[in-house]
C-alpha cells in the first residue's frame, strides 16, 4: 500500500544569455555558491528532507560532466542505497524522438510508473530556496486540489521576462497566471518558482495525451500549461529565495550571504543542505 509516497523530477533546462559564460559547459544548478556548495544541493537536500527514494533529472546534451563530477553516486544525498536510485536523462533524446514522430515522453512515464508513487514533485533550477516538500505534501492534501504550486512574493525587478507570475485573490487562490515584463520595478509581484506537486496518476494520464497531440517535449513548460486547465492551488513559500537569471542576480545571491538573517533562514532552518 502507497502512502504518501514521493518521487521528484528536476528540470535544469534554463539557458541564460545573461549568464555567460558562467554557464557555457555547464548547467545553472552546477554554478559555485557561498564556496562550498553548488546551486543543486538545495534541490538535492529538499528531497533528502523528505524522504524521497527517486529522482530523475532532466538535463541538456553537453552539460552533464559538472553534474556526475558533483553527485557522484550520490551517497551525500542518500541516494546510492539500494532503494534510492537517481536518474540522468538529456532533453534533446526526448526533442529527436518528438521529431521522429515517436512517444517522447515514454522515459519519464516509465519513471514515473516504476517509481510507484502517489505524488511526484517537479522542481526547476534557477530559483534557489530551502524548501519543505513535506508540507507542499500536506498543504496540497489538506487542499485536495490535483496540482499544486509554490510560489513567492518578490520585488518586480527580480524578475525575468522568462518567469510566470500569479495573480492571487484575498483568500490565497489563483486568478490568473501571466508572463513577466522586463523593467517593471517598484511593486511586489507572485513569482512562480516552477515548484510543483502533482498526482503521480494524473501526470501520468496528461502526459500521455499531451504528447498524443504533440505538447511541449519541457515537462516544466508542460507543467506551467496544467495550470490554466487543473484543479490548481497555491502554496506561498515564505523563506529566503533568490531568482538567478543572470550575472548580477547570481552575484547578489551570493552577496545575501553577507546578511545574517538572510544566511540563517537559508542555511540553518530545520532542513539541513
Amino acid at each position: 500500500m502507497r502512502t504518501n509516497k514521493m518521487c521528484a523530477i528536476l528540470g535544469n533546462l534554463q539557458r541564460y544569455q545573461d549568464l555567460m559564460p558562467l554557464t557555457e559547459n555547464r548547467p545553472l544548478s552546477t554554478l559555485l555558491f557561498d564556496c562550498k556548495y553548488r546551486l543543486l544541493d538545495f534541490n538535492l537536500s529538499s528531497i533528502e528532507n523528505a524522504n524521497i527514494k527517486q529522482v530523475y533529472m532532466i538535463f541538456n546534451e553537453g552539460e552533464t560532466q559538472s553534474v556526475f563530477d558533483h553527485i557522484g553516486g550520490g551517497k551525500e544525498w542518500n541516494l546510492d542505497g539500494v532503494q534510492n536510485r537517481f536518474f540522468i536523462h538529456l532533453f534533446q533524446d526526448s526533442l529527436k524522438k518528438q521529431a521522429e514522430g515517436q512517444e517522447y515522453y515514454y522515459n519519464v512515464i516509465d519513471y514515473l510508473e516504476k517509481s510507484k508513487s502517489d505524488h511526484t514533485v517537479f522542481m526547476g533550477s534557477k530559483i534557489l530556496c530551502n524548501i519543505d516538500l513535506r508540507a507542499l505534501l500536506k498543504i496540497h492534501q489538506l487542499q485536495g486540489n490535483e496540482m499544486t504550486v509554490v510560489y513567492k512574493r518578490i520585488g518586480s525587478d527580480h524578475v525575468s521576462e522568462s518567469d510566470l507570475l500569479f495573480n492571487v485573490d484575498s483568500e490565497g487562490h489563483l486568478e490568473e497566471a501571466i508572463q513577466a515584463k522586463k523593467g517593471e520595478v517598484g511593486s511586489l509581484v507572485n513569482l512562480c518558482t516552477d515548484i510543483f506537486i502533482i498526482q503521480t496518476d494524473r501526470l501520468i494520464t496528461a502526459l500521455k495525451e499531451g504528447q498524443a497531440v504533440g505538447a511541449t517535449a519541457d515537462l516544466g513548460q508542460f507543467l506551467r500549461e496544467m495550470i490554466s486547465v487543473e484543479n490548481t492551488g497555491l502554496y506561498e513559500y515564505t523563506g529566503y529565495l533568490s531568482n538567478i537569471y543572470d550575472i548580477s542576480s547570481y552575484y547578489q545571491t551570493n552577496m545575501d550571504m553577507l546578511d545574517v538573517h538572510k544566511f540563517t533562514s537559508l542555511l540553518y532552518s530545520n532542513q539541513k543542505i
